[in-house]
């Protein structure tokens, strides 16, 4: 389902990527690729598909790369992309709020450059504005990084599950926010701290649950697992044309 009107979409890309350091010593972590695409380009696309048109790329580190790229890249002829230089250490929060001007006209859409889901977009925007509360953010339950030990009594190890999904609900970006969220941040905010905090505790955050894919690429192995999910063909989070294996090469069309 497609929003009624495109939101404008504020997209992170400011991050250096310190956990990613065998690609981000020379690109800014949005810029590390999935099947020879980066994964910024990855996050468009899957807003484009469900009708999104307006971006705003919030960048700082290496952010004239990312300009570089939302100069080049190939997208639906639809989409404008616009790069925000928002400082080189700016924390989430302050990205945002340096935008603010460009963002406090109606609802926005915030996510991450790093994050990939098959979600439905539409669905989520139309709980957001069903609920009336100042924002919404895309809960999902990843799966753990480690395997599971199954202990009985007497501590006997039963067995083990492999990386079973976590029971809890993580925030998985992909948010809707009103104007008034802009009111909670300043250049020093860390929008996953104080600001989601005090919206919880003032009943104006509520959570759209996403059952879904998801993934993250926040370390070198998660890259290498999305990697491995674009080249067997049919990565989940690929909704824009439902195509199935990418050439040899391992670019999309």
């Amino acid at each position: 389902m497609a929003p009624s009107r495109p939101e404008p979409v504020a997209i992170l890309c400011g991050g250096r990527g310190t956990r990613l350091q065998e690609h981000t010593h020379a690109i800014p972590k949005a810029l590390v690729e999935i099947g020879g695409r980066p994964i910024l380009w990855h996050v468009l696309r899957i807003y484009a598909a469900h009708g999104f048109e307006r971006f705003l790329l919030l960048c700082g580190y290496k952010g004239e790369m990312v300009a570089d790229f939302a100069a080049a890249a190939e997208l639906p002829g639809e989409v404008e992309v616009e790069c925000v230089d928002t400082g080189l250490d700016t924390p989430t929060g302050g990205r945002v709020a340096a935008v603010a001007d460009r963002l406090g006209g109606g609802t926005f859409a915030l996510t991450y450059a790093d994050g990939v889901a098959d979600v439905d977009l539409g669905a989520s925007l139309e709980f957001h504005r069903e609920h009336g509360a100042a924002a919404t953010v895309t809960l999902v339950r990843p799966h753990a990084q480690w395997g599971v030990a199954r202990v009985g009594e007497e501590d006997r190890i039963e067995g083990f599950v492999e990386k079973p999904r976590m029971e809890q609900w993580v925030n998985g970006g992909f948010m809707f926010c009103e104007p008034r969220v802009l009111d909670e941040l300043g250049p020093g905010s860390v929008l996953e701290h104080e600001p989601l905090e005090r919206l919880a505790a003032a009943g104006e955050l509520r959570g759209w649950r996403h059952e879904g894919f998801w993934d993250c690429m926040d370390t070198y192995k998660d890259a290498v697992v999305l990697n491995d999910l674009w080249a067997a063909g049919a990565p989940p989070w690929r909704v824009w044309d439902g195509a199935a294996a990418p050439d040899p090469g391992g670019v999309a069309p």
